[in-house]
């Protein structure tokens, strides 16, 4: 008997729930975390790049999936290096967020987050996949990887459909990343004030 599909709403759903609740627990811990100096400035505009990447490449995903991830399997452009581009390059921008602080340290933990997070949602949503497209997904997961993209697996289309709302909803989202230079600066801001009490300087 074949699986019952998920709702891939309800796993879209739980994922903005996970993210807002690791993004909140996150904040409340680096609140109390000091950059040391002499990385601070070259950190943060590391993961400024590291925002602008994940925009851009979260953009070009989307002009692959276009909002078709429930009727067809897309296996071309970024989705033929791996099975989840859109998530990888999510990795990228909280990264990025993180080294807002100025740390290292701190982008790589807000990475390992988004990561726990993405590879629970993806799971869910292979479930989805696998019982309604069965073996024809069930050969691209065989022959791409979920997360790590394999340059060599690399194929494209002559030409693409495009949906200009689904692209420009992405780039929106995407844009959210860059909230985190204001925040950041905001908790560095009441630190100098001695409003906040950094308890730890971390590379």
């Amino acid at each position: 008997m074949s699986p019952p599909l998920i709702d891939i709403a309800s796993v879209q759903r739980w994922r903005k729930l996970f993210i807002a609740a690791g993004l909140f627990a996150l904040l409340a811990w680096t609140a109390l975390v000091k950059a040391q100096p002499q990385l601070e400035h070259p950190v943060e505009h590391l993961g400024l790049i590291a925002i602008m990447v994940c925009v851009l490449g979260r953009a070009w995903c989307s002009l692959y999936i276009g909002g078709r991830k429930k009727q067809e399997i897309v296996t071309s452009g970024p989705y033929s290096l791996c099975r989840n581009p859109l998530y990888v390059f999510s990795f990228i921008g909280a990264f990025g967020i993180g080294a807002q602080t100025g740390s290292l340290t701190v982008g790589a933990t807000f990475a390992v987050a988004c990561w726990i997070v993405f590879r629970i949602v993806a799971s869910r949503e292979e479930s989805f996949l696998t019982s309604a497209f069965g073996d024809t997904y069930r050969s691209y997961v065989v022959r791409t990887p979920r997360f790590v993209p394999n340059l060599r697996l690399w194929r494209d289309e002559a030409e693409l459909s495009v949906r200009p709302a689904f692209f420009l909803r992405t780039v929106r989202d995407g844009l959210v990343f860059l909230l985190a230079l204001p925040v950041f600066e905001g908790l560095e801001h009441l630190q100098n004030l001695g409003w906040l009490d950094a308890l730890i300087a971390l590379p």
